[in-house]
């Protein structure tokens, strides 16, 4: 069976991991979380208290990225990968919230993005891989043979990003959700360096009113059809 590179980008709380692995679990492809590696380099500035108030004290963080390394081991018990930080399981630490409001400021620096950009374009060499992020398609994999850009109102990701916090026994509000999604929009779109943008042939896919699984029957028949037409 020919083997292509499935790009899946869009705005935060969409879904995008969930049905990237999904995806790869079906087409027995690679999986990998590009937005879990920003948390991870987030995750290591915060408990180096490189983060205040939002501001990053990015000539220290640069000078440690050689320090950090990332990567992805197979978790049996939950079919999916983990993502490691310098050989740590961090995969629950990365999805906090307070990881959740400062990872764009650290997203947007230039050092960060080329170093992680360049370990994923080492991912997907061998292709039969599944990526989502907010650049894949824009700038880490402008070839892809598919594309998908997926969105939802920011109410509707917000309520989602909510119940998943409040899941995991998170004590927020979710005005204060809402207000990061929103927030986070605004700097993924903005910032001078691989901004968040749609590709001219990628996909839009708005699951504002979609099941997860009318979704996932969706890309997955765009996905067969491009793997049949390589």
């Amino acid at each position: 069976m020919n083997s292509i590179v499935i790009a899946i980008d869009g705005h935060s709380s969409t879904g995008k991991s969930t049905v990237a692995k999904k995806l790869a679990k079906a087409l027995e492809y690679k999986y990998v979380d590009t937005g879990a590696m920003y948390r991870a380099v987030t995750l290591f500035a915060l408990r180096n208290g490189w983060i205040h108030d939002g501001e990053v004290n990015t000539s220290q963080l640069i000078s440690y990225l050689p320090e950090v390394n990332i990567d992805f081991e197979y978790n049996a018990e939950n079919f999916s990968n983990d993502v490691f930080l310098n050989g740590e399981n961090v995969e629950q630490a990365i999805r906090s919230m307070e990881v959740s409001e400062n990872v764009s400021f650290v997203a947007k620096i230039d050092e960060v993005r080329e170093k992680l950009v360049q370990l994923q374009k080492e991912f997907g060499h061998e292709k039969g891989i599944v990526m989502d992020g907010r650049d894949i398609g824009s700038v880490v994999f402008p070839d892809a043979e598919l594309k998908i850009f997926m969105t939802a109102t920011a109410q509707i990701r917000a309520q989602r990003r909510f119940d998943e916090l409040k899941s995991k026994g998170e004590n927020i509000k979710y005005a204060e959700v809402l207000q990061n999604v929103k927030h986070r929009d605004d700097i993924d779109s903005n910032r001078k360096n691989s901004p968040l943008i749609q590709s001219d042939d990628a996909i839009k896919i708005d699951n504002s009113e979609l099941s997860q699984e009318e979704q996932f029957n969706m890309i997955l028949k765009l996905a067969e059809d491009r793997i049949e037409k390589a």
